[in-house]
């Protein structure tokens, strides 16, 4: 039987091990804006709600591994027009039945001043607690459903070969951090 002793050092490990790697300052702008764009590039409905975003946070490169006990962390940073106006990290656990390793990207649009503000004052977020993050779903023509396109935080996760679906952020702890 696994013990609690041994479920933490294995936690421990998973997110040093992905915390390692970070990225430098210029290295994180450059892949921001780069999954920015391959977001873009595969959804026109995702631009088109990044043009009316008051606020995108974008994780380029999310690891997640797991051995019966999983982690997950990434830095991105915070666009405001455009512009990166600040860095975070996002790191979650989860325990059970896993084996694997997987990187992806994400992206969470804040759509109203409101709940960009409560994600900017906050001094750790968490999805689904301090804010419920609708993730994005595509029907015919590409297009997000309307209960989604009018949520006030949308969410897209993706990989290097293209949007996926039905995933979660909920749980995830987004802190900021400084590069």
């Amino acid at each position: 039987m696994v013990s609690l002793r041994h479920i933490l050092i294995t936690l421990f490990i998973l997110v040093f091990s992905f915390s390692a790697h970070a990225a430098s300052k210029t290295e994180l702008n450059a892949t921001v804006h780069e999954a920015l764009k391959n977001l873009y590039e595969d959804s026109s409905a995702a631009q088109s709600l990044g043009q009316k975003a008051k606020g995108i946070l974008v994780f380029p490169k999310v690891l997640k591994g797991g051995l019966v006990v999983g982690g997950e962390y990434g830095e991105g940073a915070l666009l405001k027009g455009g512009a990166i106006q600040s860095y975070y990290n996002t790191v979650s656990a989860s325990i059970g039945f896993q084996l694997g390793a997987q990187a992806r990207s994400q992206v969470v649009m804040f759509m109203t001043n409101e709940a960009l503000n409560d994600f900017v004052n906050s001094k750790g977020w968490e999805a689904g607690v301090d804010g419920s993050i609708a993730i994005a779903e595509f029907g015919a023509g590409e297009a997000i459903d309307t209960k989604t396109a009018k949520a006030p935080i949308i969410g897209f996760i993706s990989n290097n070969k293209g949007l996926m679906y039905n995933l979660t952020l909920e749980g995830s702890k987004i802190t900021r951090i400084e590069k």
